[in-house]
């Protein structure tokens, strides 16, 4: 690792030899006349190491040390001093300057062994850095929530993986976070402060795609009136994700086999060859291997993308997690002053848990934001407002054939958990249906025998009989 060095003095004769020593030793030196003009550079760029002299016009080594501490405090500082005093220097360390140099006693050897020094302290320190990232965990997995084992392994390998180059390949049914697992790695990576590029391959046709991936020079074809860079150019130095790649034709799969095995292409309409350092990352729902048994999809792409797999469970796989995701969903889609005060009700969470959520984590995340609006005068979210319908049937209500929510609400019934007589399913069942009343009515006993269609004298004993106690504060 070649290490940066800047030179800030108003001796031509020191800053040139200290320039010269530097660049012979294997640094990359810059320099600068005055403590005006050093400050300009390092407030332009990055500097491993700063020296400065401390006696200058205008803008001294104190300020430099000072201005530099607080725009770039990994930077190391040497002050050098040529009046023999070290007050001055010492004042310069208390200000967070590294080390400092008498020119009385000047020895270049001294020099490049302090500079040494301070670029060894720096290495410490980021090195230090990132293993206590590791050790406490404090990677960027915005988004990314739950305690089920196998999330777990996925993020212990995306922290791995996420530090290299690697190709990563992420599978998983529509909705599971395919694109979350994306973010995560390029945030992670060495590239996080480059371009994060998305580009949906289902949502263009052949034609447009190619274009849009590899860009195209003015007059490629019809429309085309002026240059466009494509996703790979715009990616450079960044992260390219390409969403359900297994939806691109056979001839754009042979141009991302060359990009992939090359690092080069040519636009469309153009015979310039261009170079990119481009990471990739991929995603299908598909199955690539069965896409590349039926003749669909290159097998040597597939070996190509396949160097890392990150394969995503379905949400039905990962119950422990329902809830804690549906709470954080439900604070995200609430205004600052709702968060304090809304839930899910006991219903709605038992509901959550039996449904088997075919779309995922984006179902449920729809799921809650409709959840959201409807109970925007309650504070607590009803199966009603999850299923989205006045009537929905875990209420009292019709079946909606068109809401899965409902079917399988429907369904628990009579596979509800244990075996048991048709009498003892029934009950099992009008005990939830009436804590769901309940719960709708804010726990009123008046309102919910009225709702049910029973007298608050029976009401009160089916409560006694299954054990149903008050909500506090409810009324009566």
């Amino acid at each position: 690792m070649t290490h940066s060095v800047l030179i800030i003095d108003d001796e031509p004769t020191m800053r040139m030899s200290l320039l010269d020593a530097l660049k012979a030793d294997g640094y990359e030196a810059q320099e600068a006349s005055n403590g005006e003009e050093g400050l300009k550079k390092i407030e332009a760029g990055h500097y491993d190491v700063v020296i400065t002299d401390l006696k200058m016009p205008g803008s001294d080594g104190l300020q430099v040390v000072r201005r530099c501490k607080e725009c770039s405090p990994e930077t190391q500082v040497i002050v050098m001093t040529a009046h023999g005093s070290v007050d001055t220097a010492v004042q310069a360390m208390k200000l967070g300057a590294h080390d400092y140099v008498s020119k009385s006693s000047f020895s270049m050897d001294e020099v490049l062994l302090t500079v040494e020094r301070a670029t060894e302290v720096q290495v410490l320190r980021q090195e230090n850095t990132v293993l206590r990232q590791a050790l406490e965990g404090k990677f960027n997995f915005e988004g990314i929530v739950g305690k089920n084992e196998q999330m777990r392994q996925i993020l212990d390998k995306v922290k791995l993986v996420a530090t290299t180059d690697t190709t990563v390949l992420v599978l998983g049914e529509s909705g599971t976070g395919k694109e979350v697992i994306a973010n995560a790695i390029h945030r992670n990576s060495p590239r996080c402060k480059q371009a994060f590029i998305k580009v949906s391959c289902a949502a263009l046709p052949e034609t447009l795609l190619e274009t849009e991936l590899f860009g195209h020079e003015k007059g490629a074809f019809t429309g085309a009136v002026k240059q466009r860079l494509g996703r790979f150019e715009l990616a450079h130095k960044g992260t390219l994700f390409l969403d359900e790649i297994g939806e691109v034709s056979p001839l754009v799969q042979v141009k991302l086999l060359r990009v992939l095995q090359e690092r080069r292409f040519e636009r469309v309409g153009g015979s310039e060859t261009i170079g990119v350092d481009v990471r990739l990352v991929c995603a299908t729902q598909k199955d690539l291997k069965k896409e590349v048994g039926s003749g669909r999809f290159r097998e040597d792409l597939f070996y190509r993308l396949n160097v890392m797999c990150v394969t995503l469970p379905p949400l039905r796989d990962r119950k422990e997690d329902i809830l804690i995701l549906a709470d954080q969903l439900l604070q995200r889609s609430m205004s600052p002053r709702d968060r304090a005060t809304k839930r899910f009700s006991n219903a709605a969470r038992e509901a959550l848990l039996r449904y088997s959520f075919p779309g995922n984590i984006r179902e449920l995340e729809n799921m809650i934001e409709r959840a959201t609006v409807l109970a925007q005068e309650r504070d607590a979210i009803q199966l009603a407002d999850l299923c989205g319908q006045a009537n929905c049937p875990s209420l009292g209500g019709t079946v909606h054939l068109e809401c899965g929510f409902c079917q399988e609400g429907l369904s628990s019934a009579t596979n509800h958990q244990g075996d048991g007589t048709l009498a003892a399913v029934r009950d099992r069942c009008e005990k939830d249906y009436i804590v769901a009343v309940l719960e709708r009515e804010g726990w009123s006993r008046t309102a919910a025998a009225k709702s049910l269609g029973i007298s608050r004298k029976v009401l009160w004993e089916k409560c006694k009989r299954y054990g149903i106690g008050t909500s506090p504060g409810a009324s009566d």
